[in-house]
């Protein structure tokens, strides 16, 4: 990793969330060492295939992919993925995989080849987006006019208010969401008897270290012990707090950890497809475009340069342009990782594409967002603002401007 800090001092001032003080890129991509959950102290790398990594040169994701060129044998994970999907494949046409989703390109592409590929019965699964955008919306309709569907909304009273608590006080309006939709598919997997569970990417598509020989999502994950289900946080309040501010045990059911008692006995297993196949995104997106015909966006999504990834939910904006507050790694910064990482780009064109567009303001639906969270604009800037890192941001007069920029 460089150091492309702006200033000498920059490990004396006050750094948050846990980050480290001096920021650091990636010599491969463009992803600083301020990403949450990455871990970007690499030593001991090998020389392969002429690719020269030095210690603490590289982050995770670059290592990870570079693995997924140069040392996986993806002919030998495809006859895993059939031995584990020939173990499942219902006789009657009963459904035989949960593949949860929103009707983005990547569940989309796994439906699809799971049932005209391989010969399984998916039932899809979706805890919907806050508020759909229209491409969103048309774009489900379009995945469940072959696919049959659950779409399980939370009260929609709980999840605004739930919402709101995370933006006010994590700066994180995604964590609601994000904790229903990843423990989804397993329980309603539990519900109907259904032992297998896929999902598209892996976390290391993004950067987060796994267990390269598993392709089993971990089940920290989504599950924990039955006496721990309980031992939920949302936007910093527990569940007794949570029932305190007004919310119903009902309520609070969606958001809830599968019992991994209830795993066990039901013998459910959950993947990545991702796992068994050099996934890349470019290839996730064609591919639903010709064969179920995926609809990207008409224009640029804000904060970035593409127009076919997290397309569905108005908020997606606004949770992207929250990490560049936090971490400085905007929506820009993870796409151009991504695509760097997928061979489509040079680290050149990703860091010309950063500086571009990252930490644009999501302003096409922010009107709409402050509605939906009960907030007005001065609370807004006054929250964002506060969760600025001093050893990532400064201000010059009136405008806050970033200490370290990627060259």
């Amino acid at each position: 990793m460089v150091d492309q800090s702006s200033e000498n001092n920059v490990t004396e001032l006050e750094s948050r969330y846990g980050l480290p003080a001096t920021v650091k890129f990636c010599k491969l991509c463009v992803m600083s060492n301020q990403r949450p959950s990455s871990t970007v102290e690499f030593k001991n790398v090998d020389k392969k295939q002429g690719l020269i990594i030095h210690d603490d040169d590289i982050c995770e994701g670059c290592r990870q992919h570079h693995r997924k060129w140069h040392e996986i044998d993806y002919d030998a994970r495809q006859k895993v993925l059939e031995e584990v999907l020939d173990q499942h494949r219902s006789k009657d046409g009963s459904y035989d995989v949960i593949v949860p989703g929103s009707g983005g390109k990547d569940s989309f592409y796994v439906t699809h080849i799971l049932k005209h590929k391989y010969g399984m019965h998916p039932l899809t699964v979706t805890w919907p987006p806050h508020m759909y955008t229209d491409i969103g919306w048309d774009n489900f309709e379009r995945w469940t006019q072959e696919f049959d569907n659950i779409s399980f909304t939370p009260a929609r009273q709980a999840h605004r208010l739930l919402t709101r608590e995370a933006f006010l006080n994590l700066l994180h309006p995604f964590q609601p969401f994000i904790l229903g939709q990843k423990y989804i598919g397993p329980k309603i997997a539990q519900r109907y008897g259904i032992k297998l569970v896929f999902y598209g990417e892996t976390e290391s598509e993004a950067g987060s270290r796994v267990d390269p020989s598993n392709p089993k999502m971990d089940p920290r994950f989504f599950a924990v012990p039955r006496s721990e289900q309980k031992n939920i946080v949302i936007g910093k309040r527990n569940y007794q707090e949570l029932l305190d501010m007004g919310l119903s045990q009902t309520d609070l059911i969606p958001y809830l950890p599968v019992a991994i008692e209830d795993m066990v006995e039901n013998d459910i297993s959950v993947y990545y497809m991702s796992w068994f196949e050099n996934w890349r995104s470019q290839e996730k997106y064609y591919y639903s475009m010709e064969h179920c015909d995926f609809q990207p966006n008409p224009e640029r999504t804000e904060g970035t340069f593409t127009k076919f990834s997290g397309l569905d939910d108005k908020i997606d904006g606004l949770q992207f342009y929250t990490t560049y507050i936090k971490f400085g790694i905007g929506r820009a910064t993870y796409d151009a990782a991504q695509e760097i990482r997928h061979r489509y780009i040079t680290r050149d064109e990703g860091v010309a594409l950063v500086k571009r567009y990252d930490g644009e303001f999501p302003k096409k639906y922010h009107q709409e967002c402050l509605e939906y969270m009960g907030i007005d604009e001065e609370t807004f800037w006054k929250t964002i603002d506060s969760y600025r890192s001093p050893h990532i941001w400064k201000k010059d007069g009136n405008d806050w401007v970033m200490r370290h920029e990627i060259s």
